[in-house]
């Protein structure tokens, strides 16, 4: 399994189950996933910017990672939404361009069981990682969230009054979901920032072309993301280098796409400090490359959030589905189906 090779080998006497890296380690995770929160645009829910809230989407950063070894299943199936092993010519397993992957996991499955044969064995989702599938994902039923929030906070004041008490439950318990599921998502965009988790390079150069002599250490992983960032990164070091918020409309596969190969430009810049002996003895250098890292991570997750709000706009709900927009505008009849579902 992938992530047993990045346990620091210090630790494999002392514990009786190989256990997985966790990116970021816990507190960059909460570090993350608290700025984010932080700068989100003031026109967005107030329920969403209460100190409560942030503490509490910030609390959730690492929980993508606190509840693994939960069973055999669950860790097979989750464990490789956290990466994606991105080869140098931007392919994933040489069968799937970066810049153009397939609508869905099952399409990407597809094209990677397609694909040539890694060491003789037909590549897969769960050999290579699916992590821009699981924001995606992510975004998709955030922007789900805001859409029956909406429809609760008009329907609480606007239904028909046997409804109302109805829509303000509906709505006060779709506040506590939207706060969970964004704390959960967090993490996954959280750990598309993370260089090397979005490489075949991931803990040690590997068996791969290597002119620059870059490190082959199996430590390289868990001192970089973890033990460097408990040392050196906070909050309020990371907050004012957030890029600040543009709206955007592009499609988020694109989003995606560029977020990732954009963090994956850094995997050299990784190696480089390593070779200089800065994640060991921190350089101003290697640390602004951390915090920017960080920030980098924090400024995309805000931006979707904020963006997936925006998007609930255009959204259905209900069965049949009715435009969210026209429940708004009171154009179509406010019933308690539209936000229980049928």
């Amino acid at each position: 399994m992938r992530f047993a090779m990045l346990v620091p080998v210090v630790l494999i006497a002392t514990l009786s189950l190989a256990q997985p890296a966790l990116a970021w380690g816990a507190s960059g995770h909460r570090i993350i996933n608290g700025d984010a929160a932080r700068a989100l645009p003031a026109d967005l829910p107030g329920f969403l910017r209460t100190p409560e809230a942030i503490a509490e989407i910030a609390t959730l950063g690492p929980e993508a990672d606190r509840i693994r070894g939960s069973g055999k299943t669950r860790d097979a199936d989750y464990d490789p939404a956290h990466f994606l092993d991105l080869e140098d010519d931007g392919t994933v397993a040489e069968a799937v361009k970066l810049s153009a992957l397939p609508p869905t996991r099952e399409a990407f499955d597809t094209a990677l069981r397609n694909g040539p044969p890694m060491n003789g064995v037909a590549p897969d989702q769960y050999k290579t990682g699916w992590v821009p599938y699981e924001i995606v994902d992510g975004f998709e039923l955030v922007t789900k969230d805001f859409a029956i929030w909406r429809v609760d906070r008009y329907g609480e004041t606007n239904g028909a009054p046997a409804d109302r008490a109805y829509f303000a439950a509906d709505r006060r318990l779709r506040e506590d979901l939207i706060l969970r599921d964004i704390g959960y998502w967090g993490h996954f965009v959280a750990d598309a920032s993370q260089p090397l988790h979005i490489s075949v390079h991931y803990n040690g150069w590997g068996d791969y072309p290597n002119p620059n002599n870059y490190s082959q250490s199996h430590t390289i992983h868990a001192r970089f993301e973890t033990d460097f960032v408990n040392a050196h990164a906070s909050p309020e070091a990371v907050l004012p280098l957030m890029t600040p918020y543009a709206p955007s409309t592009a499609p988020i596969f694109s989003r995606v796409e560029a977020y990732l190969a954009t963090t994956n430009s850094f995997v050299p810049d990784v190696y480089r400090f390593e070779a200089a002996g800065a994640w060991a003895t921190a350089t101003p250098a290697s640390i602004t490359f951390t915090l920017q890292r960080l920030a980098a991570g924090a400024s995309m997750l805000r931006d979707l959030i904020a963006d997936a709000y925006t998007a609930s706009l255009d959204d259905k709900v209900g069965y049949p589905t009715v435009s969210v927009r026209d429940v708004l505008a009171g154009t179509v009849a406010l019933k308690r189906s539209l936000a229980d579902g049928g």
